[in-house]
């Protein structure tokens, strides 16, 4: 599904982007709602998180709290609800099940522009409740993927940056704070440069953790957001890998332990030990073989075990390619394993209708 909004008014964004959505919308809340309970959080406990992470929102950017509340009208769903998809992260933050997760790479070859590649590991229940989109009246257009209801994840905007983001574990997480999903949407649509987005995030009150790597026409720097504030990581040898657990050493300190271990690190340390035995990648799409696993590798490209449990479905859901030069992304629905063709989406400023 592609979605495309295109008004100057946040509201009527969300209007659009929940009207659009309607349908799906219900099937992926009723998925959180079902896994929020097996995590044994109530839903009156959820509605709580919810509409206090929302007050949050308000308090920081008000524009992001009215957009929600759009999607909510547009759906036809309760505030609360909407509030909870795009603080989903923050209400799950207290799980301590072990889980696999995303994997990015970004090559920074100093002569020219950096470019970047992730997938995206989740629940295989998810894999029809994402989708593309397109987002105009906002400072920045931008491009790229996120989940029904929620406004912002991985994609490039109009001013030639580029956002990828994988989740991390602290101890001090909580269901507080600015939503990391909201802040992806923030940095995409009103960032120029990696500069100004470390900027905004730095403003920002931070509860949950997240790595945010940043990539311009000029530079890429990997953010760690946790509860100690905002932490940055710049290439070493002409890359950035991040896959879920902290690299910053004080960060690291405080890892939540027990949550993407060993697996992250796994994953991490397969990354880098390819990029000492394979060629140098010269094109965007030459990043596609260091993200690929065959089984009893790292899981990189994650498949379902069909025994699982509802909750421990993982599947890669999708593959992102960044070209911020280029102000394109890429888009396969799917691991790197499984890819044939790409869709390609430019973040591009259009006139926005009134």
């Amino acid at each position: 599904m592609h979605l495309l909004v295109n008004d100057s008014d946040p509201h009527a964004r969300g209007v659009s982007r929940g009207t659009q959505l309607r349908a799906g919308l219900a099937d992926t809340l009723e998925l959180y709602l079902r896994w929020f309970d097996t995590l044994g959080i109530p839903e009156q406990q959820i509605r709580t998180y919810a509409l206090r992470l929302l007050d949050n929102v308000s308090a920081w950017r008000s524009c992001y709290a009215d957009e929600i509340t759009g999607i909510a009208v547009g759906a036809g769903i309760e505030l609360w609800q909407a509030a909870a998809l795009n603080g989903r992260t923050e209400i799950i933050a207290a799980d301590p099940r072990t889980q696999p997760e995303c994997s990015t790479l970004v090559r920074v070859p100093g002569t020219s522009s950096p470019f970047g590649i992730q997938t995206w590991d989740w629940h295989t229940e998810l894999s029809n409740c994402w989708h593309t989109h397109e987002v105009h009246g906002t400072r920045y257009a931008f491009a790229g993927i996120t989940e029904h209801g929620i406004l912002g994840k991985i994609g490039v905007n109009s001013a030639g940056l580029g956002l990828f983001f994988n989740i991390l574990g602290h101890q001090d997480d909580s269901a507080a704070g600015v939503p990391v999903h909201v802040l992806a949407a923030a940095v995409l649509g009103e960032a120029g440069s990696t500069a100004e987005a470390l900027d905004l995030l730095r403003t920002a009150p931070i509860r949950t953790s997240g790595a945010f790597t940043l990539l311009d026409s000029d530079s890429a720097v990997c953010a760690e957001l946790s509860p100690a504030g905002v932490t940055t990581l710049d290439p070493e040898a002409g890359f950035l890998v991040h896959t879920n657990h902290f690299l910053d050493p004080d960060a690291a300190a405080r890892e939540k332990r027990g949550l993407f271990e060993p697996d992250s690190q796994l994953r991490h340390a397969l990354v880098t030990t390819r990029l000492q035995d394979y060629p140098t990648p010269a094109h965007a799409v030459d990043l596609v073989a260091f993200l690929r696993s065959d089984p009893g590798e790292p899981k990189l490209c994650c498949v379902p075990d069909p025994d699982a449990a509802f909750g421990d479905r993982w599947a890669t859901l999708a593959t992102v390619l960044i070209e911020p030069a280029a102000r394109t992304v890429r888009v396969h629905a799917g691991s790197p394993n499984t890819l044939a063709g790409w869709r390609t989406f430019a973040a591009a400023e259009t006139v926005v209708a009134r």
